[in-house]
């Protein structure tokens, strides 16, 4: 399949005290399969609103998101957290390991919540030689740097070998050299293990390493290109 994920005519409005706000209007969006695909746009823009979106965190007030054909706008709760469990990954800002496993075991614990069928220790080790870390694998987080955390973050997503891989601005705490690093892993991700990526971003630095780039300024697609 040429896109995994097609967004139609999607709307997202947020009703709150002071009135409606309108965070997303009519996006339509193609994501390729197995390619980066970027979302770019300043705090506020509505990038992570789209994200949320397509990765069955929240729902549109209006419009289609259709994963492998399927809308799962229509899915019921339980559905969409299946979804999310078995085809779905995330990485955020926030890395959020845990403090008393090591690299490897902060893995195997995504592994078991995953409900994962095969070797875990094995496969937990696969994904941190993936993103270069195979030799800090019994380290603690707090014994990790920065960018150390978020490639364990990163494996921990993938071990489960998630269709579609979804991440919130991974690089924003990260210094530029250290950013660049952790895109690239992306890239060699969507190559090595067949996942598609999509990412938020504000860092206009980043943008050429995209497969395919969307920029959103308030609530609206402004461009998009291949």
């Amino acid at each position: 399949m040429e896109n995994i994920i097609i967004a139609k005519n999607v709307d997202r409005v947020f009703h709150t005290q002071s009135g409606d706000f309108q965070a997303l209007k009519d996006i339509n969006i193609e994501i390729p399969t197995g390619k980066l695909t970027i979302l770019r746009g300043r705090s506020g823009s509505g990038k992570t609103t789209l994200m949320n979106i397509l990765g069955a965190l929240d729902k549109p007030t209006g419009g289609e998101v259709l994963l492998e054909g399927n809308d799962i706008v229509k899915l019921d709760e339980n559905a969409r957290a299946k979804l999310r469990r078995n085809d779905i990954g995330f990485v955020f800002q926030s890395v959020a390991l845990i403090p008393m496993m090591t690299a490897l075991e902060n893995v195997e614990f995504a592994l078991r919540m995953t409900r994962y069928k095969g070797n875990r220790a094995e496969r937990a080790m696969e994904c941190l030689k993936l993103v270069g870390l195979s030799q800090r694998a019994d380290h603690l987080p707090q014994e990790l740097s920065g960018g150390e955390q978020q490639r364990v973050a990163i494996a921990r997503a993938i071990a489960h070998r998630p269709k579609v891989l979804f991440t919130d601005e991974p690089t924003g705490a990260l210094d530029t050299v250290t950013g660049l690093t952790v895109v690239k892993i992306f890239k060699d991700l969507t190559t090595k293990e067949g996942v598609t990526i999509v990412m938020t971003t504000h860092d206009v630095g980043l943008m050429e390493l995209g497969d395919k780039v969307y920029e959103l300024e308030g609530g609206e697609l402004i461009h998009g290109e291949q």
